[in-house]
């Protein structure tokens, strides 16, 4: 009886061994493929939005590619001008529409008339207190002439129109590309402004 039971034991301990070696010599199970990482934001920013302009309430530097993907609309502002209350109609669209997709953009310049001689408080003060602006407005810079700031330069090459005045307009799509400009009289709730935004917003 003792020679079966270590005979059967024997046998017991061969399969066992057997079945590690077996399970020793499998291939690993595979690794899940890597997922790619995702583009940097800079590589899908438009080369028209590669510009750095310093905030106007406090000089921050800003990056415009933070408004890759967005529709935006580049306004010249002035605070004393004939035109200073399209603000009102800016700020309006900025509401109906920012969460769509549009931005507005503000670039005070004394570039006409000398009619934004203020420092950056009292440009911003004067916006949020008098029409309480809120879309992003940047600090007064030249938008006109022979030395325009790089954006304006840049409008002003694709468009081949530069502002005559104060609160000219660059409507620029999703892709980064400028489909629209408008002169100074053309107001915010003007049915060519609005239907132009309202296009690229569905683009």
């Amino acid at each position: 009886m003792s020679k079966i039971l270590a005979q059967m034991c024997l046998v017991s301990s061969l399969t066992v061994l057997a079945s590690a070696s077996t399970f020793a010599q499998a291939p690993a199970a595979a690794k899940p493929a890597a997922v790619p990482a995702a583009p940097a934001a800079a590589a899908s920013c438009p080369a028209i939005l590669h510009q750095t302009f310093k905030r106007l309430q406090d000089d921050s530097p800003q990056d415009l590619c933070q408004y890759s993907g967005k529709v935006v609309l580049v306004v010249n502002t002035a605070s004393y001008c004939g035109f200073t209350k399209q603000y009102e109609g800016l700020e309006a669209m900025y509401a109906k529409y920012g969460s769509k997709g549009l931005v507005v953009l503000g670039f005070p310049s004394n570039d006409f008339g000398q009619q934004e001689p203020g420092s950056s408080k009292e440009i911003a003060d004067f916006c949020y207190n008098t029409y309480g602006v809120k879309f992003p407005m940047f600090a007064k810079s030249v938008v006109s002439g022979k030395e325009p700031n790089p954006l304006y330069a840049d409008l002003i090459k694709t468009t081949g129109q530069a502002p005559k005045w104060n609160f000219h307009k660059y409507l620029i799509d999703r892709n980064g590309k400028v489909v629209a400009n408008f002169g100074s009289k053309i107001t915010p709730d003007d049915k060519q402004l609005v239907g132009a935004v309202e296009k690229a917003l569905a683009m």
